[in-house]
């Protein structure tokens, strides 16, 4: 028997279809999250360390997001703490989510009285698609996806990105198959261990995708849309306006302009030669697949 559903309250609102932004590392997880935070009525934050804590824990060890209604009240409380709009609670947030808010002090960067709409846009939520639909029935989701060797191109220059492919990330306590490393099996480890960060940075990018594509199946057509990161960038308003549909909600574009937002196909000029055909072996089918190289 399927449990009643849970009535999150936080900071005495209701939580109703609550939105989640995911994407692999640099597909525009970021730039979505500030117009969404910019729009009226939400209360959207990014990397708060609740949620972090809980999110890497579940995208390490898969088998930790399989446990039931355990690993959805985890997950739940987890995003309960990160909304508290209390005195304080921005300073915990990192630079981008700050920013994104216009936080310059001690205060939050919302009031409480003005919030309607709650959702949050952690990098790799991704990998706890399944329970925050558990914790959350009513939740909509969105998802970017961007041409992978842009996104290979910026992980390359993210000192942070680049932290989780160093050897000691796999040890013996590692479960297989690793969307989180897109490794499908332990044998493969010697051979991740001395890839080029440019193909373990593929793999990440490749598995993440690959994820994105299951959740069509996973989840209801009405709670997922699915955004191309080049759109949202050569058509801000079309965009905006997609996604105002989506969630029923009016969305600002405003956010989604500006100098800082990283050009579609920079790949070009940032990756080396041998880099980029390295990121185009591995990653040849999804880029295939999803039109950004062409089967010629």
């Amino acid at each position: 028997m399927r449990p009643p559903p849970h009535i999150l309250v936080v900071n005495g609102i209701k939580v109703r279809q609550p939105v989640f932004v995911l994407a692999a590392p640099h597909s525009g997880a970021d730039l979505l999250a500030r117009a969404l935070k910019r729009s009226p009525g939400f209360h959207v934050t990014m990397g708060r360390p609740a949620v972090a804590h809980v999110v890497y824990a579940f995208a390490r060890r898969p088998s930790i997001a399989s446990r039931g209604m355990g690993a959805t009240r985890v997950l739940r409380d987890a995003m309960a703490e990160a909304w508290q709009i209390v005195p304080g609670a921005c300073q915990e947030c990192p630079a981008p989510c700050r920013e994104a808010g216009g936080v310059t002090g001690a205060g939050p960067c919302v009031a409480s009285n003005t919030v309607a709409r709650f959702g949050d846009a952690s990098p790799d939520l991704l990998y706890s698609a399944s329970v925050l639909l558990q914790a959350f029935p009513d939740a909509r989701f969105v998802q970017l996806i961007r041409d992978g060797r842009d996104v290979i191109a910026d992980m390359l220059a993210d000192p942070a990105a680049l932290s989780w492919f160093k050897p000691v990330m796999l040890s013996d306590e590692t479960e297989f198959p690793n969307p989180f490393l897109g490794l499908n099996s332990g044998e493969h480890s010697e051979r991740w261990k001395a890839m080029p960060t440019a193909g373990k940075c593929a793999l990440r990018w490749r598995s993440a995708v690959r994820l994105s594509a299951a959740l069509h199946h996973e989840l209801p057509r009405e709670q997922l849309l699915t955004l191309r990161y080049e759109d949202l960038v050569s058509s801000p308003a079309d965009a905006a306006e997609g996604l105002s549909t989506f969630l029923g909600t009016r969305i600002s574009k405003v956010a989604l302009y500006g100098r800082s937002v990283p050009k579609v196909g920079a790949w070009r000029t940032r990756l080396r030669g041998e880099d980029a055909e390295l990121v185009g072996k591995v990653a040849r089918e999804e880029l295939l697949r999803l039109g950004y190289v062409s089967a010629s």
